[in-house]
């Protein structure tokens, strides 16, 4: 049985001599979850998730030969993702750390009949609260992290994890009362 070759061994064959299959294998690796993160910053929004995916793999082909592998190359695809995201929303004129402070159940989740999946809930969050709810408790960055990433402080890193988790809270359990 052949051993499953590392990230790196891949990189180092697409770098130093353009090895196609290498790319399509870690394409391959690394698509489903860079897409699954993209998909929840964006709320759900599978056209513009693809989108962002296509762009951070063609930044990350052209970026390759000088990552240095201070960090796992999923971490790095991530990172090039989020600020993808972030691009698009400054092109939207929407911030992903801009929160409405009246912010409130959609009506349409008014029906006590009504239950959400995790999914669901995540996309109905606002920007701010949705993307530091997916890098903390989803992704694994700390809030140093995020606050790095996204030009916020620690504090409002975990301002808005607070309030994510607690429209999370809301929005799950609309109807539980009634079950």
């Amino acid at each position: 049985m052949t051993e499953r070759p590392s990230d790196r061994e891949l990189a180092d064959l697409v770098v130093h001599q353009g090895d196609e299959h290498a790319f399509r294998t870690l394409y391959r690796r690394h698509t489903p979850a860079v897409y699954q993160f993209v998909l929840r910053l964006v709320g759900g929004n599978a056209q513009e998730a693809e989108d962002i995916l296509q762009e951070t793999w063609m930044r990350a082909a052209r970026g390759l030969e000088g990552f240095r592998w201070k960090s796992a190359l999923r971490s790095w695809l991530t990172g090039i993702a989020l600020n993808r995201v972030r691009e698009m929303a400054r092109k939207k004129k929407r911030s992903l750390v801009e929160v409405d402070a009246e912010w409130e159940i959609p009506a349409a989740l008014e029906d006590p009949c009504q239950r959400l999946d995790l999914d669901r809930a995540i996309e109905l969050l606002p920007p701010g609260f949705r993307t530091v709810l997916v890098l903390h408790d989803v992704e694994g960055f700390t809030h140093q992290e995020i606050g790095s990433r996204l030009g916020i402080t620690d504090g409002t890193s975990k301002s808005q994890l607070h309030g994510a988790r607690k429209a999370m809270r809301r929005l799950l359990n609309v109807g539980l009362e009634t079950a």
